[in-house]
């Protein structure tokens, strides 16, 4: 930038310069016949007096009254058109800023139809640059002397936190339906935060939701719930329930899993392991057969012959007690094939009846 009274330009090496005051510091004096030079990608608002006086947009220009027009009326030229007066420049940069961030700086209050109040946080990027440059000026750069991309991220930032929590309420129901609804919000949001943009003299190229989350307790909440649609019935969640706390025990050798009666639970379950996954194994091909051939069960529970809980049919291991279920005809020890008159199993030698 040259800061003689012959040539007045600016180049921003940073590349996030979105507004320098020519000087930096106070007004300067400017003679007539001074050149003023404005980038392909700038625009140059002349004030003086504190007024903005003219917008100049990319090209070289002498500063007489050819060019400034309003200043004619302004200045008396008492010494031929030649005498300095008090003036100052802005370099505007009209380039697109890209990347600009914005997200949450507290969770965002939200109804949610399966989960009652939760609080969200959201984040994303939007790219903006400044259409007009007088305006942008006057309502947001004020007399600083510099004006970077950093600062209008934070100032635009607020804004559309606040239009997004009313998005939400008004385009969704459930934080569960959230990644179809990315792109309307995106659009809508766009939409929605263009006009408090522009009130400003900053036109929004670019608006996107990277992503809403839900606080862990509430994601802990859904995975759960992931893991039933997995499992199917409670039957079997409970089973998946039972596996997972082995795995945690057997992580945790020193805990509870450690004492005799963590222990005992931990052999108990360990036995039982392979008979529930055997009979999540058989519902399931039940199922399968059943939803192919249109046939309803025969009977959906029966009573375990030790606690009397109902269990699903078919089960070899009642889910609340652990006691062996055997069918007719089947060892309830080995689960070898067995007749009504033999008194024991001829595979283990475990006692029938």
């Amino acid at each position: 930038m040259a800061l003689g009274l012959s040539v007045i330009e600016f180049f921003d090496n940073t590349g996030q310069q979105i507004v320098h005051r020519w000087p930096e510091t106070g007004s300067t004096d400017i003679k007539w016949g001074s050149q003023l030079i404005v980038q392909e990608s700038q625009a140059a608002v002349f004030f003086r007096d504190g007024k903005a006086l003219d917008t100049f947009t990319p090209g070289r220009y002498t500063l007489s009254t050819q060019n400034l027009p309003l200043v004619t009326g302004l200045l008396s030229i008492p010494f031929g058109g030649t005498s300095p007066f008090q003036s100052e420049v802005y370099f505007v940069s009209l380039k697109v800023f890209t990347n600009q961030h914005w997200g949450t700086a507290e969770p965002i209050l939200f109804r949610d139809a399966d989960f009652s109040m939760v609080r969200l946080r959201a984040y994303g990027i939007f790219s903006v640059r400044v259409s007009d440059p007088q305006l942008f000026v006057n309502k947001v750069v004020g007399t600083a002397n510099v004006y970077t991309s950093d600062a209008l991220q934070d100032f635009f930032r607020n804004i559309i936190v606040s239009r997004l929590n009313n998005l939400l309420g008004e385009q969704m129901k459930s934080i569960l339906d959230l990644p179809k609804y990315y792109d309307a919000l995106g659009a809508a949001g766009k939409a929605r935060v263009k006009d408090d943009f522009a009130q400003y003299g900053v036109e929004l190229i670019d608006f996107l939701i990277n992503a809403i989350t839900p606080p862990d307790d509430v994601q802990k909440v859904i995975d759960e719930r992931t893991g039933m649609g997995v499992v199917g019935n409670m039957g079997q969640y409970m089973q998946f329930k039972a596996a997972k706390s082995l795995e945690e025990a057997a992580q945790n050798p020193g805990g509870s899993a450690g004492s005799a009666a963590g222990l005992g639970m931990g052999l108990g379950l360990g036995m039982q392991m392979p008979g529930m996954i055997n009979q999540a194994m058989q519902q399931a091909a039940a199922q399968a057969a059943q939803a192919q051939t249109g046939s309803a069960p025969v009977a959906s529970t029966i009573a375990c012959p030790k606690c009397q809980a109902q269990i699903p049919a078919g089960s070899k291991f009642c889910p609340n007690c652990g006691m062996a279920v055997a069918a007719p005809g089947e060892c309830p020890n080995c689960h070898a094939h067995t007749t009504p008159e033999e008194k024991f199993c001829p595979e283990c030698g475990a006692k029938l009846g």
